[in-house]
Formats: structure tokens, C-alpha cells, sequence
């Protein structure tokens, strides 16, 4: 007797046509959520290293400014006009050595016709307060005054700026050498360039910045000779037509190099006159403009002048506001969460209490400004802008990210350990205290950091606080008026000037690097002491 043939159902469900269909779709199902998984990754990659590489690209010309090198003699009178040589005095005499530098470079600038216009233009190489540096080291030592001594002053914003390529685009083009000289300062040169000198590259550059221009202004295009600049009035393809602009005012004698600074933008539509940029290029040639880092970014207060502001007051008010929400935040925190997770009834009150936390996770920060505003400033009559009415603002803010973070905390501590402490005769609070507390310490300190770390970027309900105040001086202390990093860095964003733009991602990489340490501590804590069971 034969056996039967066998059927397809009898060789197993995995090697039918419809069982290979169903693995063959389940497989490309994998693959798709594999691919949508790396493709969302790919995507924040790409995010954060454009978000890092804007932020960066801005801020690297913050950290580092121009500075006006000059030797000045501390006149007393000028310096100490009452003669004490009292130390504070000779550092509030900001106009003293305002004067004395203005005098220095007067005499080498200008002459005595000058009028107002240039006049004002040459002292607007640099800000009134830029000698304030010079003012507090001169009263550091008093001994000093009467003798010559070596200063630096931050320039101008604008020329600062200029100098680190920005105001205008431009191109400078060397012209090789004039062979004669027609004419005088005061009525105009005529230049004659030497044979194989062409100005083909400069006429290449003015054309180009001509159909770039989108108001059809024309290009400036400044002459450089030996120690004098000169505006170009008009050329030929080896003649060349100049006015007098500043530097030395005697004609040049041939042979000499010749320079052609050619501005995209006309002097009407810059911040930075032909004539300013003339002696800018003349101390730079001279020496006497150097670049170095910029301290200021760290060592000073905030400031009106964005050459001066720095971001030192901030840190402090960024500092002692997280130590009061800290203060208040970590230790109700913990003993809430404590109560809730192992003490407290399970009942319906309880349940309220809980799902009222978790709510308050998700309330916009601004509601706690209005909050604050309305409890701290309002009704207790706590001065507004320091960091003890924003620290306890912020404290209430993360106050449910601790909660809720330390009861996770407690949650993992696995029952045996509260029943074996239990089972030696330890009592409940002994159990907590002892025992599950301390294995949940990793947990809770990583969440309340990581708390803290929101809170250090927050913003909105500090602006409701009144902590945008313009502040000139470090606070010493949580009743100081004060600001914060995230409120300088909004203050600076909305400020005109084009020089706020780098300072302001500056300020973002000083408040990144906050965050990624505050980070780092979250993450070596609970490396140190996280145990698994």
C-alpha cells in the first residue's frame, strides 16, 4: 500500500507561498522603520551642526576686537585737575583722559582749521568710555601720573567691525607705482602711473560693485600713497585724478606704491566715513591697531557701547539665581516626591495631587512670570529684577520636573530592598531614609539637574519679572539688581547696531557651554553611583 502524496499544508506554515509573502513584507517593514529611524537622526545631525556652525560662524569675530595702541603722557592737569591725586578720582575722570587722547590724535590728524564735521568723525574712532581701562589702571598707580605711559582703547564698534571685513565689501588692488605728481593738496593731484602698472583690476572691481549696487550708487574707490590718502575723482587707463582725503599733507615724490581701496558701498550709505577709514588704514599701516582677545566678553558688566559690554554681570546674575532655585526647588522636590511615592494614602486626593503635578510640568514658563509678578513683586512688594524674586520663580517653574523625576527615581528601587530593611526590624522612615533614598540618589540628582539646566535657559518669566534692566555693575548678592544670560542674550538680539550680532552669539555659546557642563555633572553622577539590579 503506497503513502500518500504530501499536500502543501502539511510542510509547515513558514513555507508557504502566503507565509514567505507575510515574512518577506514584515522584513521590509523593519527595513522601513530602520530607514525613517537613521533618516530622522540624519535630520537633527544635519540641524544641530548647521545650528553650531551659524552660532560659531557669528560669534568667532566677538572674541576677538582691535585695539588703538598709543603712548600718552598723564598730564596732572588734565588727570588730576585738583591736584589731590586722590585714586578715585583720577578713575572717575573719564573726560581727563578722554581729553588727552582726543589732543594726541588731534595734533596728528588734523589741522587747526578743522571744522566740526572732521572733527567729530576723528573722535569717532573710539567711544567716550573706551578710556575708562586706562582711567582705573592710572588710579591703580597714582605714581604713574606725570610720566609716558603705554595704553590700549577698544576702537568704535563700526571700525572694529570694518576692520574685521564687514560695514561694506571690498577690494584692495595694487596699482604698482606713479612716475610723476601734477598739482598740489589743496586743488587735486594728477597721478601718472609708471609703465606696466594697469588699472584693468580696479576698473573689474568698480563695475562689479556698480551692479551689485541696488540703489545705483556708485562705488567708492580711495587711493593710498605712501603716508596719505586720497579720494579718486576719475582715471584713465595710467592717470589717475585724486583729491586729498587725510594723512600727511605734502605731494608724493615718485617713485611710490599706490593702493586702490575699492568700497562697494558709497559714504552715505555707511557708518564709517571715507575719511575714518582713511586713518584707520593709516594707524593699522603705522602698527598701532592691533587685534587680540577679547577679555571684556567675560570681564565686563553689560554696556551701551557693544565694543564694552560684556557678559560678566550676567553670569553672577545667572550663577546666584540658580543657587535660590536650587534652594527651593531640589529639597521640596525631593521630600514632595519622598511623601508621595512612600508615605502617602493612596486615595483620590492623592491622585488629584499627582495629576496636578504632572499638569504643571506642561504649563507655559510665562504663566510662572505672571505668577511671580503678581505674588513676589505684587503683593510681598519684593523689588523687582534681582535673583531672589527669579530664583523663586524658576524654583516654582521646576519644581514638578523634580517631583516628577525623584518619584521615577524611587520607583526603580527594586520592593526587595524596602521589604529586607523592613525585615530587620528597621522602621518605615529608617527603610526610606536608609536605604531606598540613597540607592535613588543618582536618579534624583541627574532629574534635578537637568531641571536646573531649563530653568538656566528660561527667559519669559524672567522678562515679566523686570530682569531685562539694563545692568552696568556685578551684583554681589541675590538682592543686587541683576540679569541673566538668556535676558542679555534677548537684550543684545533686538539691539540696532550690527556689532550686537556676533556679541549675541557670543553670549549663546557662553550659556551652551553652561548647559553642556551642567550636563556632563548629570551624566558622571549617575555613571558614579547608578546601580542595577
Amino acid at each position: 500500500m503506497n503513502s500518500p502524496a504530501p499536500t502543501p499544508e502539511t510542510k509547515g506554515g513558514f513555507v508557504t507561498e502566503a507565509a514567505l509573502k507575510r515574512l518577506k513584507k514584515r522584513h521590509a517593514a523593519e527595513a522601513r522603520f530602520k530607514f525613517y529611524g537613521q533618516l530622522a537622526i540624519g535630520i537633527a545631525v544635519v540641524a544641530l551642526v548647521t545650528l553650531l556652525v551659524s552660532i560659531f560662524g557669528q560669534a568667532s569675530s566677538a572674541f576677538q576686537r582691535n585695539v588703538l595702541v598709543f603712548d600718552l603722557t598723564l598730564d596732572a592737569a588734565d588727570i588730576t585737575p585738583d591736584g589731590t591725586r586722590d585714586p578715585d578720582a583720577i578713575a572717575r575722570n573719564v573726560s581727563g583722559f578722554n581729553l588727552l587722547l582726543q589732543d594726541q590724535l588731534r595734533g596728528e590728524f588734523l589741522t587747526d582749521d578743522a571744522d566740526a564735521t572732521e572733527t567729530r568723525e576723528l573722535f569717532g574712532l573710539f567711544t567716550r568710555l573706551a578710556v575708562l581701562p586706562v582711567a582705573k589702571k592710572t588710579a591703580k598707580h597714582v605714581e604713574t601720573v606725570g610720566t609716558q605711559q603705554k595704553f590700549t582703547v577698544a576702537l568704535a564698534d563700526d571700525i572694529d567691525l570694518f576692520l574685521k571685513g564687514g560695514i561694506t565689501e571690498r577690494k584692495s588692488i595694487d596699482l604698482g607705482a606713479f612716475s610723476t605728481a601734477r598739482g598740489s593738496i589743496g586743488d587735486g593731484l594728477d597721478v601718472s602711473l609708471t609703465g606696466g602698472s594697469d588699472t584693468g583690476a580696479m576698473t573689474s572691481a568698480i563695475n562689479q560693485f556698480q551692479e551689485q549696487s541696488l540703489d545705483d550708487s556708485s562705488p567708492t574707490t580711495l587711493i593710498g600713497i605712501g603716508k596719505t590718502w586720497y579720494t579718486l575723482q576719475g582715471f584713465s587707463n595710467d592717470e589717475l585724478a585724486l583729491s586729498y582725503l587725510a594723512g600727511e599733507r605734502a605731494a608724493p615724490t615718485a617713485p611710490e606704491d599706490i593702493t586702490a581701496l575699492v568700497l562697494a558701498q558709497a559714504e552715505a550709505n555707511r557708518t564709517v566715513s571715507d575719511r575714518q577709514i582713511a586713518w584707520t588704514m593709516l594707524l593699522k599701516s603705522d602698527g598701532r591697531i592691533k587685534k587680540q582677545f577679547n577679555t571684556t566678553l567675560f570681564t565686563n558688566a553689560d554696556s551701551t557701547y557693544p565694543e564694552l559690554a560684556g557678559t560678566a554681570a550676567a553670569i553672577a546674575g545667572s550663577l546666584l539665581t540658580m543657587l535660590v532655585t536650587a534652594l527651593l526647588a531640589i529639597p521640596v522636590g525631593i521630600f514632595a516626591a519622598v511623601y508621595l511615592e512612600e508615605f502617602a494614602t493612596k486615595n483620590r486626593m492623592t491622585d488629584l495631587i499627582e495629576v496636578n503635578i504632572n499638569n504643571l510640568a506642561a504649563v507655559p514658563s510665562i504663566v510662572f512670570g505672571l505668577l511671580g509678578a503678581a505674588v513676589f513683586i505684587n503683593f510681598f512688594g519684593m523689588p523687582r529684577s534681582v535673583p531672589l524674586v527669579g530664583g523663586l520663580v524658576l524654583g516654582l517653574l521646576v519644581l514638578p520636573t523634580v517631583i516628577i523625576a525623584s518619584r521615577a527615581a524611587l520607583k526603580s528601587v527594586p520592593p526587595s530592598i524596602r521589604t529586607a530593611a523592613l525585615g530587620v526590624g528597621a522602621s518605615k522612615t529608617q527603610s526610606v531614609f536608609h536605604h531606598v533614598l540613597p540607592l535613588a540618589a543618582p536618579g534624583i540628582l541627574t532629574g534635578s539637574i537637568i531641571g536646573m539646566a531649563r530653568a538656566l535657559g528660561e527667559t519669559a518669566p524672567l522678562l515679566l519679572i523686570g530682569m531685562v534692566a539694563f545692568v552696568a555693575e556685578v551684583p554681589d548678592g541675590p538682592t543686587d539688581e541683576s540679569t541673566v544670560l538668556p535676558v542679555l542674550i534677548y537684550k543684545w538680539s533686538t539691539g540696532a547696531e550690527r556689532a550686537w550680532e556676533p556679541q549675541t552669539a557670543a553670549a549663546i555659546i557662553v550659556l551652551l557651554v553652561f548647559l553642556v557642563l551642567m550636563n556632563l555633572i548629570a551624566i558622571v553622577l549617575r555613571r558614579r553611583f547608578e546601580r542595577r539590579w
